[in-house]
């Protein structure tokens, strides 16, 4: 038998199914509609190895309708369109729609997906469609508009362990040999909540011993696989939720998550760039005008990362996440330009105010440009009161400080200048 053990053991029926409790277990909303047999369009978002593809085949099977499969890697539109016709030949009177499933749909182009629109829109197929991407990114609106969306978890280490029960108790061939699961911290950490690469990796670990009695350890696992299990792909969901929990914990002033986590990035293989990149944008965002010298010490980490490479770069890295980390923050200034931007957007093109203008014509300056400007230096302090916005947004205001010490002083600056304007 050459199948694989992932596919010796994919469930053929909701009651076989383990994880996703909360789409599939007694009473949860896909249960329901697959029991019925009455399938609506939906795409179903997870990452790798948690259930996608074999719920689709489940929902199909249970509604006794034709199945149809794409891949999104290897089909163009010529492949959605034949598909289609096969759909529409394949259905009889008023009999439920054809299931078509399109596996990691967010490689689809915008024109493979707008093929699908009328088909779905008009019940000739009903889609599911499985991806690890973000769905609100990468599948057109009027599709995602069609279909109900459901998140896919990972899989819990009960739901693994009792795979790898499950694999070594029925499966056809393991069931012959015994094995004894002794330690299964490796296993699980090779895998990470994929039960295809779990089935995969105790697959090669049973295969791999000529024993029929195979007693199963960490070490054991480790010595046959000998990779790095915390690589993850650097195009995918795990990427993002990283980087996302890095920035996040230096916004939130935790040194110790923010090192947690860049080591994460680090032992993955992430790019040193990106991890810098993200750095000198978190100074700006986050740490802003309460620390200024933070979008010095991350770019200087930024080019220390250039000129020294890997693996010495980890140590300006961890310097800059750290100093972040603990410095005091403020987005004042991220707020203020979005606020102006959003008032741009709403008001247009205002005019400048003449006394602002540049006159380098006697034209312009007969028209009144520049007149009655004010030259800050020429008065006391370096301040002279006069209108910088247009009229009708005049003492409008974007920034407002959040209060730091050094904010505080540069708002006590503007208080002192601008008086009125600044007391609220």
């Amino acid at each position: 038998m050459n199948e694989p053990l992932a596919e010796r053991m994919r469930p053929v029926t909701l009651d076989d199914y383990i994880g996703q409790k909360h789409l599939v277990g007694e009473g949860a909303v896909l249960r329901r509609m697959i029991m019925s047999k009455h399938l609506s369009s939906f795409i179903l978002w997870g990452p790798p190895g948690v259930g996608k593809t074999t719920l689709a085949q489940i929902a199909a099977r249970q509604s006794e309708v034709p199945f149809f499969t794409l891949s999104a890697v290897s089909s163009g539109v010529k492949d959605v369109r034949d598909v289609i016709e096969k759909a529409k030949k394949s259905r009889f009177f008023d009999s439920p729609s054809p299931v078509l499933f399109i596996d990691e749909i967010h490689r689809f182009s915008k024109s493979q997906q707008d093929s699908l629109l009328g088909a779905v829109e008009k019940g000739v197929v009903t889609l599911i469609g499985a991806t690890t991407e973000n769905p609100s990114f990468e599948v057109i609106r009027p599709l995602l508009s069609r279909c109900q969306l459901y998140v896919l978890k990972s899989l819990d280490q009960e739901d693994l362990l009792e795979l790898v029960h499950n694999a070594i108790t029925k499966d056809v061939i393991l069931s012959k040999k015994k094995i004894d699961v002794k330690e299964h911290g490796a296993l699980l950490r090779y895998s990470g909540g994929d039960a295809r690469k779990l089935l995969n990796i105790l697959e090669l670990v049973v295969m791999s011993s000529a024993d029929e009695h195979v007693v199963i350890t960490d070490s054991m696992v480790e010595n046959i696989l000998q990779q790095n299990p915390l690589a993850y792909d650097k195009d995918g969901e795990m990427h993002y939720d990283i980087i996302s929990a890095f920035i996040k914990s230096i916004r939130g002033s935790d040194p110790d998550a923010a090192l947690y986590w860049m080591a994460r990035m680090i032992e993955g293989g992430e790019d040193p760039q990106f991890i810098a990149r993200r750095l000198v944008i978190s100074a700006s965002e986050d740490i802003g005008l309460a620390n200024p010298n933070a979008m010095l010490i991350a770019n200087a980490a930024f080019d220390a990362v250039m000129k020294i490479g890997w693996p010495e770069g980890r140590i300006p890295l961890a310097e800059a996440a750290v100093y972040l980390a603990t410095s005091p923050k403020s987005n004042s200034a991220y707020l203020g330009i979005d606020a102006a931007l959003s008032t741009v957007r709403e008001t247009g093109n205002q005019p400048v105010p003449l006394h602002l203008r540049n006159a380098p014509t006697k034209l312009m300056k007969d028209l009144g440009y520049h007149d009655g400007y004010k030259y800050p230096h020429d008065y006391p302090g370096n301040f002279v009161e006069q209108q910088y916005l247009p009229d009708a947004l005049k003492n409008t205001r974007f920034w407002h400080a959040q209060h730091t010490p050094l904010e505080e002083k540069q708002y006590q600056q503007m208080l002192k200048c601008w008086k009125k304007r600044y007391e609220n």
